[in-house]
């Protein structure tokens, strides 16, 4: 049987799975079961290129207390009778679509599916990328985002912490805005969002029902990027306010222990919510579309169930307690509404008060296509992976500063001034360190938060750029004293049917589960977000991580600037001063001076995963004053930003840097830059030699030079002026 293929296009089916819908139905399905069809079997909902890979990665462990894919973000025992949840997830074609409001309502968008866990939000960080600044379209991305990041999140009152942001020509057309959101939990309150059992009642709370966002799922996140004005009408609209007392009035209903499961109405709206919470049971449901509070007039049930409008949850509760109930969301200002009731027969029979207008069986659209690409088919270009070495443009000191002051790695105080990290008094670390702290009241616990990738080594190798992915995150959060416990990733991919994207996911996949095994830090929530790509440009494979850090809150935990002047200053991780030219594959160095990015990069796990271990251990021996991973921009940078953050000074021992450019601002992995009082420095040496963790004395802070062996000779107010610089 022929449709119409415009129809087919614009909820994202083939023909083929059209043709398979009929199969499964018997029958042709209306306008509104394609519908359904459309959004639980879309790229988005549905995981169509990636659910079979995802599944190979590790998910388990002592501390984990959620099934992977199973709830909304992955839980992890801290101990103390507490768990901390937490997941990032992708709000990319919303963002780069209409830029304020899609990064905001990703960012409410996490916080809810933190909620729909029984947690309450303590914290946000954001990976974002972005084309270059300076062109009038990415200036109005990059300021839209920003704006509906702090919008959203100040008003919530949930403290935004960290973060990274990139810029690179890739992401000119397809920004990404990759949200993490943290929360907690009391370890025996952890919510469910299944429907649990027959005969719940089904309650839609939360805001009114509007045509935005309708699509959203389907038809904009689940394939390319195509005309703006086109795409528009699918971006949802935020209200903070609403959100703020959402949170406030779903916690205060879980207390009560009348609520049997709770659901975030995120993507495909009443659709995914529903289908998804009677699946996990086993169970049936029907839904009433007259009875759901709408706030345009005329609204259909295609429009209700597909609407996307935020600030909405699913709570299934038992018909005696639905009174009560609904009084704890009256007092706080919003609609609770029954909207249906879960049954036996496991399908969705849906009706507009006076007629089923939709019945379909659960499982038919919960079990949406897997698909694998042929990656022998892919075109890969092997010159990338030789490292091309032109002559040096500048000289070193001039480098150095040039580096400092690129948007990359300079300072981004000016986008993290915009947000509140100090709200709900737990913030000990911010912006701007390798990592974030926070204190957990009652408990004698602290976390730390990160968030990484380097894309540009995930082009040039994704199987090993995506261990280096794992590997900083973990290194970040050791970096302030913390045992990294779990990870949340978001891969963020080009168009997966091309056979050399799909090879990209496939590998990096594939890295990423090798390097979590290695650091035992479990992977427990996530979200895949593909189709990054327009007709003029693809994405960098760029697989952001997210890792949750675990440490007493008897430790001292180290910032990444030095502290005190007269203080001895080592590597960790490397014997040597010089590094092998490979360490500029991939480089900053190169991308800004040369713009070009060859190489191949090369990582060895288990010596990062000794080092990150030695680190915690002279933190939690109080032996340390300060902690920087040596990453984007090498030795040289990192020594810069410690003197910067710190406003201290820094000078070498008087080394010969034969090859600077890779001694400098070559990017060898696996080391960390600290300092400590030089009454200490033996002490340091013996512990990491026991370790068998390389170490080298590279010099000691001073009041205000920063001087590197026989080749920068500077000071920290031309170092800290130019890395202050990069984003005005």
């Amino acid at each position: 049987m022929k449709i119409d293929k415009t129809l087919l296009d614009e909820i994202a089916l083939s023909e083929k799975e059209y043709e398979k819908i009929v199969e499964l139905m018997g029958r042709s399905p209306n306008h509104l079961e394609l519908g359904l069809f459309g959004s639980m079997w879309s790229e988005h909902c549905g995981y169509k290129h990636s659910k079979h890979l995802i599944k190979t990665l590790p998910s388990q462990s002592s501390r984990v207390l959620s099934e992977s894919g199973q709830e909304n973000a992955g839980a992890i025992d801290i101990g103390d009778g507490y768990a901390v949840v937490f997941k990032v997830e992708s709000h990319n074609h919303p963002s780069a679509v209409e830029p304020f409001q899609g990064a905001a309502t990703g960012v409410g968008g996490i916080v809810r599916d933190i909620l729909a866990m029984g947690a309450r939000p303590i914290a946000i960080l954001n990976s974002l990328r972005f084309g270059p600044p300076g062109a009038s379209q990415t200036d109005h991305i990059f300021n839209g985002v920003v704006d509906g990041i702090s919008w959203y999140g100040n008003c919530l009152g949930i403290p935004n912490v960290g973060g990274e942001i990139y810029f690179d020509h890739c992401y000119e057309d397809n920004p990404l805005v990759n949200a993490l959101c943290v929360g907690l939990v009391k370890a025996d309150n952890i919510a469910s969002s299944s429907a649990k059992s027959v005969g719940n009642t089904v309650l839609l709370v939360g805001a009114e029902t509007g045509r935005d966002g309708i699509h959203g799922a389907s038809g904009l996140a689940s394939r390319n990027l195509d005309s703006e004005q086109e795409m528009r009408p699918t971006v949802q609209v935020g209200n903070p306010f609403l959100e703020k007392l959402l949170i406030e009035g779903c916690l205060e209903a879980l207390e009560t222990g009348h609520v049997e499961g709770i659901q975030d109405c995120g993507a495909a709206g009443l659709t995914s919510s529903t289908v998804e919470a009677a699946s996990k049971a086993g169970l049936g449901i029907t839904i009433d579309t007259s009875k759901v509070p709408a706030r345009e007039e005329g609204m259909t049930p295609y429009e209700i169930m597909l609407s996307e409008s935020q600030e909405r949850m699913i709570l299934f509760v038992r018909p005696e307690y639905v009174s009560e109930i609904s009084l704890i969301f009256t007092k706080w200002g919003m609609y609770a509404t029954d909207i249906g009731e879960v049954i036996q027969s496991p399908q969705i029979v849906i009706s507009d008060g006076t007629n089923d207008v939709a019945q379909i069986p659960i499982q038919y659209l919960t079990d949406a296509p897997s698909y694998s690409t042929n990656t022998s088919l892919a075109k890969l270009d092997s010159n990338k992976n030789t490292l091309h070495r032109p002559a040096p443009i500048l000289s070193p000191q001039d480098t150095l500063v040039s580096l400092l002051s690129s948007q990359n790695i300079g300072s981004k105080e000016s986008v993290y001034q915009k947000y509140d990290s100090q709200v709900q008094t737990n913030t000990l670390i911010g912006p701007q360190h390798s990592a974030a702290v926070l204190r957990i009241k009652d408990t004698t616990r602290m976390i730390s938060l990160s968030i990484d990738c380097n894309s540009r080594y995930c082009f040039l190798d994704p199987y090993i750029g995506s261990q280096i992915a794992v590997a900083e995150a973990c290194r970040n959060v050791s970096c302030t004293g913390a045992t990294p416990i779990a990870l949340t990733d978001c891969l963020n991919f080009a168009n997966p049917e091309r056979p050399e994207i799909y090879l990209q996911l496939e590998q990096s996949i594939s890295g990423m589960g090798v390097a979590a095994q290695i650091f035992d830090t479990p992977i427990v929530s996530g979200n895949a977000s593909l189709y990054n790509q327009s007709d003029s440009c693809e994405i960098y494979p760029t697989p952001i991580v997210g890792c949750l850090g675990l440490m007493p809150n008897s430790i001292n935990p180290c910032k990444s600037g030095f502290v005190d002047i007269n203080s001895d200053v080592f590597i960790l991780g490397t014997d040597t001063i010089h590094c092998d030219s490979q360490s500029l594959s991939g480089s900053e160095y190169y991308s800004v001076m040369h713009h070009s990015t060859t190489g191949t990069p090369f990582i060895d796990l288990e010596l990062e995963f000794k080092v990150q271990a030695l680190c915690r251990d002279l933190i939690s021996q109080n032996l340390i004053l300060s902690a920087h991973d040596c990453s984007e921009g090498g030795l040289a940078v990192s020594l810069a930003e410690s003197c910067s953050i710190g406003n201290i000074g820094f000078k070498s021992s008087d080394f010969i840097f034969d090859d600077w450019e890779a001694d400098l601002f070559g990017e060898t992995q696996s080391r960390i830059v600290v300092s400590c009082h030089s009454t200490k420095s033996q002490t340091l040496i013996e512990i990491a030699q026991k370790a068998s963790v390389p170490i080298i004395h590279i010099g000691s802070t001073t009041q205000d030079s920063f001087q590197l062996g026989n080749s920068i000779n500077s000071n920290i107010i031309t170092i800290k002026d130019a890395w202050q610089s990069a984003l005005p």
